[in-house]
């Protein structure tokens, strides 16, 4: 009896495995969209900033320029990876036999993984490192205002995105679990579908 009911358990547990939706998948991606979102925005359409501008590689010379856009092109192969590896978690999860995920759960984690990376890349390289600022066009004196409102960015994009996390995990578990029972085909033979005569047959 103890048996059955730790196998019931085991069981249990199993299923609502399989129903989880990959949070490492969403965050994994918006790890990613965050990286494309600061390179090709920051970097590249407004040029606010370049990888090393703040740390003794001004982009005031093509040298410098050549430097900077180097180490930017490493930046976006990061973000690159982080995406193909949320696309292969998120491809392994969904061949499981799973609940119809919520949307909310990718989009989510996908501000999860986005608001994460505005605070590592904020408290690492703008403010331990001081590689570079968001924003230096504007007079020195000002750009840690930029720099703390990236912060603020960051964690406003984490809570929300928690929130919407834990409802989706509501809206998902309350889905019904679809049928994906298949019936046995008949087998062919010469190219026709071969029917047992025994089988009863319904005209109609």
């Amino acid at each position: 009896m103890f048996r059955v009911d730790v196998r019931e358990r085991e069981l249990v547990v199993d299923a609502r495995a399989q129903d989880e939706f990959p949070t490492s998948a969403g965050i994994l991606l918006g790890l990613g969209l965050g990286g494309f979102f600061d390179g090709i925005v920051l970097h590249q359409l407004l040029q606010w900033h370049h990888m090393l501008t703040s740390a003794g590689v001004p982009a005031d010379t093509v040298r410098n320029l050549e430097i900077n856009t180097f180490l930017d092109g490493l930046f976006h192969a990061a973000t690159y990876v982080f995406v193909v590896a949320g696309l292969a978690v998120l491809w392994r999860h969904a061949q499981r036999p799973h609940r119809p995920w919520s949307g909310r759960l990718l989009f989510g984690t996908l501000l999860m993984g986005f608001g994460l990376f505005n605070l590592l890349e904020g408290l690492v390289n703008h403010h331990i490192l001081g590689l570079h600022h968001v924003n230096e066009t504007v007079p020195v004196a000002q750009r840690i205002y930029w720099d703390i409102g990236f912060l603020l960015w960051g964690a406003v994009m984490l809570g929300i995105g928690w929130r919407l996390k834990r409802a989706g995990r509501s809206a998902t578990a309350a889905a019904p679990m679809p049928n994906r029972r298949r019936e046995p085909s008949a087998p062919r033979v010469g190219g026709r579908r071969f029917t047992d005569p025994r089988t009863p047959q319904v005209l109609g």
